[in-house]
């Protein structure tokens, strides 16, 4: 059994030291490994990029982060993956990485994403040059992540993304925005590769669990939605979603 801890949305900056770090103190008797699913920080600053990486060091499992929309706002995007590496947190962002737990090879890949929409309601390559390029980038990070979902040679697989893969983990939200919180093109990405659970954040108003068109069980993490410091799910090596204990469902440490 794998217990996998996840959360997106902390929005650190320095005035809120201390806060989060210690909640997460009980993390090692809960979970094998802590999911951030991006926008670590408010403004995208290094300084806040500093602060996050604090509130995350030594948390007594493994940490693998994507960043999110504001993460990128001060174009300070490559400093703040480099300061999150330097604690010891693996950023990952179209790549993959496994990690062992107590035997199980779990495997997890992603990257930020990127919106567009969902079917009926999506955008498309045509017009202008400004809407294609934006196309062409929800492709081209889809494509990415989709490859490193089916390198990773895994017993379990977790796809990471900070925009959202299904319309199901949005419902909340203002429909009008949903092409702004995540894209389809992640589900098809996620649905070839055999995906055990995919996780994201970003939608701060939205519902915790969905599902792909190809039957991946999907769950919305932001800190709001979850309300609490972080969710534990169980996987097994069989790729089925284990019932946790309800204690173990979702977890608020320290």
């Amino acid at each position: 059994m794998i217990r996998v801890a996840a959360v997106g949305d902390l929005h650190m900056g320095p005035e809120v030291a201390g806060a989060y770090r210690g909640r997460l103190s009980g993390l090692p008797d809960q979970a094998d490994v802590l999911l951030v699913a991006g926008d670590l920080t408010r403004h995208g600053t290094v300084e806040e990029g500093r602060a996050a990486a604090d509130e995350l060091r030594g948390a007594g499992v493994p940490v693998i982060a994507v960043l999110g929309n504001h993460d990128y706002h001060s174009d300070a995007d490559q400093e703040i993956a480099a300061v999150l590496r330097d604690a010891g947190i693996t950023v990952l962002e179209g790549e993959g990485a496994v990690v062992d737990c107590g035997g199980v090879r779990l495997g997890v890949a992603g990257g930020k994403g990127f919106g567009g929409g969902f079917p009926g309601r999506c955008a498309s390559d045509f017009g202008e040059p400004e809407m294609k390029a934006f196309v062409r980038h929800a492709k081209d990070v889809a494509d990415r992540i989709g490859t490193a979902l089916l390198d990773l040679d895994c017993d379990v697989r977790v796809a990471l993304t900070h925009y959202s893969p299904c319309e199901e983990t949005l419902a909340g939200e203002p429909p009008e925005i949903y092409p702004f919180l995540g894209s389809y093109l992640l589900a098809e990405a996620i649905d070839c590769a055999a995906v055990d659970l995919a996780v994201h954040g970003h939608a701060h108003l939205g519902t915790e669990k969905g599902v792909t068109p190809g039957g991946v069980r999907v769950r919305n993490v932001a800190l709001p939605v979850i309300q609490h410091a972080y969710a534990v799910y169980c996987l097994d090596g069989e790729r089925a979603e284990a019932g946790c204990p309800s204690s173990a469902e979702r977890v608020t440490a320290g």
